[in-house]
């Protein structure tokens, strides 16, 4: 491990975070720096070869980035929230794709490589940057359920939902009876509308009738 390389990716993950290093910025930028040996990627990268897919957000998924080169904004970083500290990295050339998760006991054994940590936290903190990658993680092959092609997708692919009326890029348009819809309304959408109808609107209050004027 070049600890040199360490220390300058760890660096640039704490500067998005106000000079805050934490444990989980270690482990991304420790598991972004594992995958470009496993695949053999000289990372972070320039171009846009290698695509990550996270388990998390958060401060993890800013190591990753940092070690990787991959971000939302260039649509080689993706979030499957799982709520996992772990993430596939997949060259987007070969297909070939792997899975790198955090040992199950290395939170337990990050103390024997920070002996001068004053508490958990610390030991966490130093001890991941310590450890050996076979202490603090695990990694296998997989091969990824969507093919890489229709995640990445094309320039300039538009459709427009026969419902809504939004414009859908990326080919993300879902085709059902006929149609062509966005995935709101195919019925996957994360949010709801709050217009108010018949039944959601309150009850109106009823005013009350005016005293008759003294004649």
């Amino acid at each position: 491990m070049d600890a040199h390389r360490l220390a300058a990716l760890l660096e640039a993950s704490a500067n998005r975070h106000r000079q805050h290093l934490c444990p989980r910025q270690v482990l991304g930028v420790r598991m972004g720096m594992l995958a470009g040996t496993l695949l053999g990627m000289d990372l972070p990268q320039v171009k846009k070869r290698l695509l990550t897919i996270v388990e998390t957000d958060g401060c993890f998924a800013d190591g990753v980035s940092v070690a990787t080169g991959c971000t939302v904004g260039h649509r080689t970083l993706r979030v499957e929230d799982y709520g996992k500290i772990a993430a596939t990295f997949v060259d987007t050339k070969t297909e070939r794709a792997i899975r790198i998760a955090p040992r199950a006991d290395a939170r337990a054994h990050s103390r024997d490589y920070a002996p001068e940590a004053r508490n958990r936290w610390e030991a966490n903190l130093v001890g991941y940057q310590r450890m050996p990658a076979e202490a603090l993680f695990t990694w296998e092959e997989v091969a990824l359920v969507t093919p890489v092609k229709a995640i990445v997708s094309k320039a300039g692919a538009r459709a427009r939902c026969d419902m809504c009326g939004e414009e859908i890029i990326n080919e993300r348009e879902v085709h059902r009876g006929g149609m062509v819809l966005c995935r709101a309304c195919a019925g996957e959408a994360y949010y709801t509308p709050r217009r108010e109808t018949a039944e959601t609107a309150p009850p109106r209050q009823e005013k009350a009738p005016e005293a008759p004027t003294p004649g």
